[in-house]
């Protein structure tokens, strides 16, 4: 019987997680209501509001589970090496081709751009720990050049994503290390 009811509750988050994402392809957050929500996913208010406090809390909920997935893709490599580099780049962009459909919409502009702003920031963070290591560059100027990496990246990869991830992820990520590796 327990299990049962978690197959619900599971099956309930996802029908709401992809009316979610299915109206922010659509519309921006602000303008999207419980109600939209839960008649594109056939379920009730109430049940809505035993998982989540309002649509905000359903994005960020989202955007959670895949800042803690890029985290734990990001945690797996060391690049001390460049071909761990391209390795993690790669399998990075293989996760966000397995997601596409949440990656374009929350990268779009009816997304929260807090979450591309939060991608960046963990991406930086790695990036410029293992920079500085690798470069024996001075912090500061570590950070600037992660920033200015992973902004170019980001938006690579939104490119990518707009033109229906025309380029095998490989491509994608031989380009951006190229970039990253010989400027």
């Amino acid at each position: 019987m327990n299990q049962k009811l978690d197959r619900r509750k599971k099956y309930t988050r996802m029908a709401l997680k992809y009316s979610l994402i299915t109206l922010l392809k659509i519309k921006p957050i602000s303008t999207i209501t419980v109600k939209e929500i839960c008649e594109r996913a056939d379920i009730n208010r109430s049940t809505f509001y035993t998982h989540y406090h309002d649509q905000f809390d359903l994005l960020e909920q989202i955007e959670e589970k895949m800042i803690a997935d890029i985290n734990t893709y990001l945690s797996q490599y060391n690049f001390t090496r460049d071909e761990k580099s391209l390795q993690m780049t790669e399998k990075l962009l293989e996760y966000i081709a397995a997601n596409y459909d949440i990656c374009q919409t929350l990268l779009n502009e009816n997304g929260d751009h807090s979450f591309e702003r939060r991608v960046m920031d963990v991406a930086r963070t790695f990036l410029v720990r293992n920079w500085t290591e690798k470069n024996n560059m001075d912090a500061d100027l570590s950070e600037y050049a992660g920033t200015f990496l992973i902004s170019g990246s980001i938006y690579v990869i939104k490119q990518w994503l707009a033109n229906n991830m025309d380029k095998p992820p490989k491509q994608i990520a031989q380009l951006i290390n190229s970039i990253e590796l010989n400027g």
